[in-house]
Parts: C-alpha cells; sequence; structure tokens
C-alpha cells in the first residue's frame, strides 16, 4: 500500500524523464486534448494552464475539435476532471507544486445554454477542487475554470454559485463586471495585429499590445491571445509584454524557450 502511494505520487510529480516539471505559470496548452496524451503532456512540461472543446451529447460532456472526432469514451470527465482530482489530491491540493491555482479553459462548441446546465452538474460534483463563487464571494481553489466559446454570459452573470468564470474578449476591457466573472480576456491575435512573429514587431503594435496588458491588469485581470504563431520572436514579445498565458500547440518548443528565458523574467 505504501509502495503504491509513492509511485503514485512519483508519477504525479516527475516527467518521463524523471526531471520534476517546475510550474510554468505563462504555458498554455492550445487544444490540448490534440497531443497524444491530453493533459499529461501539458503536465510533464510543466504547463498551468489547459484548453478542451466539449459538446454535448445526450447527457455527456464529449471532447474533441469537432463533433465528427469525438468519441463515447472521450469524454471531459475522463480525460480532465479525473486525473485532475488525483493529481490534486496526491499534491497536497495543487495541481503543479508551487504553481498557483491551474486553469482549464472549456470551449463550449455545442448549443451554450443546455451545454453549460450539464457542465454545471458535472462541476459540482468536483466543487472539492474547483475555485467558486457564492454570493459575489470568491474562494480561490486548486482549479480556476474559465468557459470559452459559446458563453452563457447572461446565465452565468446570475447565478448565486458559480464554479467558473467567462472568457472575456477586448471588448471587455474598462468593464464594471467583477474580475471573478471575467478573470480572462482572450482574443484572436490575428484579428488586432499584422505582426506574425518574424522579426521586429512594429513599435505602434508593441505599444498597443502593452497598453491592453496594463488595462487588463489594472482590473484584476489576466490577458491571453489566441492564433499567434508559434515561434521564438512572437513568445519573446508576449513574454515581455506581461500576457499572463502564451497560446502554443508546441509543448517542448515553449517549455524550452521559458526555461531558457525565466532568469531574466
Amino acid at each position: 500500500m505504501v509502495f503504491l502511494l509513492l509511485l503514485t505520487t512519483q508519477t504525479v510529480f516527475t516527467r518521463a524523464d524523471d526531471k520534476p516539471a517546475s510550474p510554468l505559470s505563462q504555458a498554455h496548452a492550445h487544444n490540448d486534448y490534440l497531443h497524444d496524451r491530453p493533459l499529461y503532456d501539458a503536465l510533464d512540461h510543466g504547463f498551468n494552464s489547459v484548453e478542451a472543446d466539449v459538446f454535448l451529447v445526450g447527457d455527456k460532456l464529449l471532447v474533441g475539435h469537432t463533433l465528427g472526432e469525438t468519441t463515447p469514451d472521450r469524454t471531459l470527465a475522463a480525460l480532465y476532471l479525473d486525473p485532475l482530482r488525483q493529481r490534486v489530491r496526491s499534491g497536497g491540493g495543487q495541481v503543479q507544486p508551487g504553481g498557483g491555482p491551474f486553469r482549464l479553459f472549456i470551449d463550449i462548441k455545442s448549443s451554450a445554454e443546455p451545454t453549460y446546465a450539464a457542465l454545471t452538474t458535472l462541476l459540482a460534483s468536483y466543487s472539492d477542487m474547483l475555485s467558486q463563487v457564492q454570493d459575489d464571494k470568491f474562494q480561490t481553489c486548486a482549479i480556476n475554470v474559465v468557459i470559452s466559446g459559446n458563453r452563457p454570459q447572461a446565465t452565468m452573470a446570475a447565478e448565486k454559485k458559480r464554479f467558473a468564470g467567462i472568457d472575456g474578449r477586448l471588448s471587455d476591457l474598462n468593464s464594471d463586471v467583477a474580475s471573478h466573472l471575467i478573470p480572462v480576456i482572450s482574443d484572436n491575435w490575428k484579428s488586432h495585429f499584422q505582426w506574425r512573429g518574424a522579426g521586429e514587431i512594429p513599435a505602434e503594435e508593441k505599444q498597443k499590445l502593452r497598453q491592453w496588458v496594463r488595462q487588463a491588469h489594472a482590473d484584476g485581470r489576466q490577458i491571453r491571445f489566441w492564433g499567434t504563431p508559434d515561434t521564438p520572436p512572437m513568445w519573446r514579445v508576449l513574454q515581455d509584454s506581461g500576457v499572463d498565458m502564451i497560446n502554443t500547440d508546441d509543448l517542448p518548443g515553449l517549455e524550452k524557450f521559458l526555461r531558457d528565458n525565466r532568469s531574466n523574467h
């Protein structure tokens, strides 16, 4: 029994090469479920944030990029919530040791209201590890859930008890909405910037990016962009500008970049 417990703990806190994966707070795994080992590959690379697309099929929340790619066994619970619960219980209440709350982005791809209703019921059964809001008071726990995609914003805003926040957009900057309701500002990089991650970013675009980051932080929110090319110059600009989550499909590439550049930030 003791041996099994130790083995479980070792599996949770070490990488495949037996080196500890210290947490990388800025590392966000975009479309995480497309990797060979959903969640686990990201954790092994030290990521503290992942994203999963979900579809409501019958009464199940299935994970996949498109509805046609979903299968009955690839549920949100099986791929993410259950292994995260095991990780939290084995890790003294944390997903990544010393990493602070882990971010789980759930991108709703099916109809917003029925999917969120099913998701709320599911999340309630994992309430022991989820940050939550009760009567407008935020309680931090091991995992912060953020709802993206088809977001039932009015429904979520009206809830007295809530296990997730809303993934906002740049249009939500300067909003007076509570930061626990919209904890993150996310948007499509290519809709707002011409620079594509090669050479130097134009000065006016760098200034615009930094202004948006400052405003998000002043409002108590984090910020990220999707559609950013996976290049070191892009990662450098995002890191230097204080973007909270660097979106990537290249787990080892971003890990290497962040670890090589950690001492300077």
